[in-house]
């Protein structure tokens, strides 16, 4: 591998104004088919298979005129004045509104707060005690994603006009919802990572390649989910992920193999030269770019292992943030030169060129060589502290509690509208489950209505049950439950487990419990009961995939072990600020609550490939040392002196990637640039950088052994480019022998 790395290094700097051109025509044909094909994506999280699901298809197959999958709006009036809303001045404002929104377009069904059934009783939703606040819903025939702007702006304009008559209007449900995006705070992230760059180059022209190329590949991969929309239902939330790893990881990679280029063409001395510019490249590739690509194999097989989890929206995510990271590798080893050779000389600032020139040699050992030195010196001290106190921060992921329900922020609109619900009807009525009973062939639907409600009102945790609907054929029902907890409640998820057990069995109907919050605690289950199944499977292709690289045995366990603990000290930061409310103010989080249902196990995956991405940079410079014949302390010295300063600015730049998306307004995205911080401050600084390297220091040798049976089944990968080394090394002997025969 690295012998064709070399080749494509070299080759591709030669031919710069062809790759270069390839790469223009690639990202100009995926931005037209962006254009061409561009549909909306899909907002809801759906789980094929689970009860929830089955019972929603189920609604929309028997009760069409009720629009299951179309949007709704609920408009909240409370009384400014403490009058009830049955005063003639408020129901005045209240059935107005009423009246305009069944003139609303697409509208399939408004119910007034102050509606009553068929014998007079009060059906509609107004606050029992003193009916200050009372909520108007109205149904639509398409989903949100399918709304005409028109029917946008009628609701709006219809707010507008009611504003102002004593009356707070507030609009939750998920008409006014907006579909997520890439926030604009990714930019304070880029100009970070900008800034680190400059630092570490000390030349502000290559200090902008990694940038451009990781762009590059991010606006490749987000035109292709794009396109992707016409032929496939893609969430909202797809690209992002695909941004947020995208981005970092391209920068990573090409400051990898721009690192080992300046080191090359340094250590030459002919920066002038075309010919040792594109053999320096063609090394760089070929052996920083070696652990460039193992490394991004890594993380696209940890995220298209999400597939084993077998949920289509998560599935959707891990497989556009694959591709991201697989364009990042492609760029990065053929881009990446053909830029390089664009700059010439000018890769490296006037000041670097005249050092060069000089012949200056870096004779002080650099800060890697220092802190390596240090922790080789007192591997048990700096192994015990990186140890318990990852340990220690993660102890509060043992209070893990995931939903996929968050509610709407408290400033907009809909948090206002959910508040109000709660305080005049309780939290369980922002949680609605929808009990719908499939009835057998003879099966009397008043009886069995009346069963069921009877067996209802005897679990624990029901507030109410609302009336029962029939649909036009008879053989369907519909009853609301309201839960005496909010939909985000853990005792809500028990109560809809125990509605189920509860009704197993009857013979005369299949009861089933479905509605936004039945359908979150169906996927959050799955996610809760995949996770510790696929951090086995992360674990031993850990294991697995590290063998191979090193040849050992013992580097790839303490690797896989401090990745594990990397892993849960994230997620006891992550319950501790988010779940827990610690430093909530300081991190922007309005409400703690649950951990979103999905970030644990993107974290594994996500987490996985970013660990060994430090690992395979940082111990395959070690190893190359140690095969060498150096002395197994001495090889961390070295190995980390070289790698360790690159290692750290590829870090600063994935925390400040990571971090820039914990200013956005969504929440999900805000946890998870959080969690990702966390991960990369836990792994790169404790684990790889002071963990790893005391444990190697304190087994010594037996770091590197490998049962000989097994080290000639394995295939050599070598991902530090021993053999290029040695072939160069052969062909540069040829050739001075060419040159002395040629002399003689």
């Amino acid at each position: 591998m690295a012998t064709f790395l070399y080749r494509l290094g070299r080759g591709s700097l030669r031919l710069r104004w062809l790759v270069i051109a390839v790469w223009v025509l690639i990202a100009a044909g995926v931005g037209a088919a962006a254009v061409a094909f561009q549909e909306e994506t899909e907002a809801e999280f759906v789980l094929p298979g689970t009860e929830s699901q089955e019972a929603f298809d189920l609604l929309a197959e028997r009760f069409p005129q009720m629009s299951a999958d179309g949007a709704s709006a609920k408009i909240v009036f409370a009384s400014e004045d403490g009058r009830p809303l049955t005063d003639a001045d408020h129901a005045a404002v209240v059935d107005g509104l009423a009246a305009v929104m069944e003139e609303s377009p697409q509208v399939a069904m408004v119910a007034s707060p102050f509606a009553t059934g068929p014998n007079g009783e009060p059906v509609g939703m107004l606050s029992a005690e003193d009916q200050t606040i009372g909520v108007l819903q109205v149904s639509y025939t398409a989903p949100q994603k399918d709304l005409d702007q028109a029917t946008i702006d009628y609701l709006e304009d219809a707010i507008d006009d009611v504003e102002g008559q004593g009356l707070q209007v507030e609009v939750g449900g998920d008409v006014l919802e907006e579909s997520g995006g890439p926030p604009a705070t990714e930019a304070i992230g880029i100009g970070v990572a900008l800034v680190v760059l400059v630092l570490t180059f000390g030349a502000f022209l290559s200090a902008g390649l990694p940038i451009l190329t990781a762009l590059i590949g991010i606006a490749v991969t987000t035109f292709g989910i794009t396109a992707s929309t016409a032929f496939l239902e893609v969430n909202d939330s797809t690209s992002i992920l695909a941004i947020m790893i995208g981005l970092a990881v391209g920068i990573d990679y090409a400051l990898f193999i721009l690192s080992r280029y300046r080191s090359e063409l340094a250590q030459d001395g002919r920066v002038d030269d075309p010919d040792a510019r594109a053999e320096a490249m063609g090394r760089a590739v070929g052996t920083a770019g070696s652990a460039v690509v193992f490394a991004g194999l890594t993380v696209v097989i940890a995220l298209l292992g999400l597939a084993v989890v077998d949920i289509p929206f998560l599935t959707q995510m891990a497989a556009a943030a694959a591709v991201a990271v697989s364009l990042a590798v492609v760029i990065a080893v053929t881009m990446l030169p053909a830029l390089g050779g664009l700059l010439g000389a000018k890769v490296f600032s006037r000041r670097q060129r005249r050092r060069i020139a000089a012949g200056f040699k870096e004779t002080k050992p650099n800060g890697g060589r220092r802190w390596a030195g240090f922790v080789t010196r007192r591997p048990v001290l700096v192994g015990l502290i990186g140890i318990a106190g990852l340990g220690l921060i993660s102890i509060p992921a043992a209070d893990l509690e995931l939903s996929l329900t968050t509610g709407p922020s408290a400033e907009t609109s809909a948090g206002r509208a959910s508040a109000l619900i709660a305080e005049g009807f309780g939290e369980g009525y922002n949680g609605q489950l929808l009990v719908v009973g499939d009835l057998g062939d003879g099966t009397d639907p008043a009886a069995a209505v009346k069963a069921v409600t009877e067996e209802l009102g005897g679990v624990d945790g029901v507030a109410s049950i609302g009336r029962s609907v029939p649909n036009e054929a008879g053989d369907t029902v519909l009853i609301s439950v309201i839960p005496e907890t909010g939909p985000s409640d853990a005792a809500t998820t028990d109560l809809v487990h125990a509605i189920r057990d509860a009704l197993a069995g009857d013979p005369d109907a299949a009861w089933s419990v479905t509605g936004q919050t039945a359908m979150s605690i169906d996927i959050s289950d799955t996610l809760s009961d995949a996770l510790v199944p696929y951090l086995a499977l992360v674990v031993v292709l850990a294991a697995l995939i590290l063998m191979l690289v090193f040849r050992s045995i013992l580097v790839p366990l303490m690797a896989t072990l401090g990745f594990v603990l990397s892993v849960c000290a994230a997620l006891g930061a992550l319950v501790a600020v988010f779940q827990w409310g610690w430093g909530a103010g300081l991190f922007g989080v309005e409400e703690p609550g649950p951990i979103m249902s999905m970030m644990p196990i993107l974290m594994i995956g996500l987490v996985f490939g970013l660990a060994m991405d430090y690992q395979i940079f940082l111990v395959t410079r070690v190893r190359e040392a140690y095969v060498n014949g150096t002395d197994p302390k001495e090889a961390i010295v070295d190995g980390y002196g070289h790698s360790s300063r690159v290692v750290v600015a590829a870090a600063l730049i994935m925390m400040s990637v990571f971090a820039a998306f914990i200013l956005a307004e969504q929440s999900f995205i805000a946890s998870m640039g959080f969690g990702l911080t966390m991960a990369v401050v836990f792994d790169a600084v404790v684990v790889r950088m002071a963990v790893i390297p005391a444990v190697m220091a304190l087994i010594g040798r037996g770091s590197w052994w490998m049962p000989k049976g097994l080290d000639r089944v394995l295939p050599n990968v070598d991902v530090e480019g021993e053999r290029l080394h040695q072939r160069l090394a052969e062909d540069g002997a040829e050739e001075n022998a060419k040159l002395i025969d040629a002399a003689k």
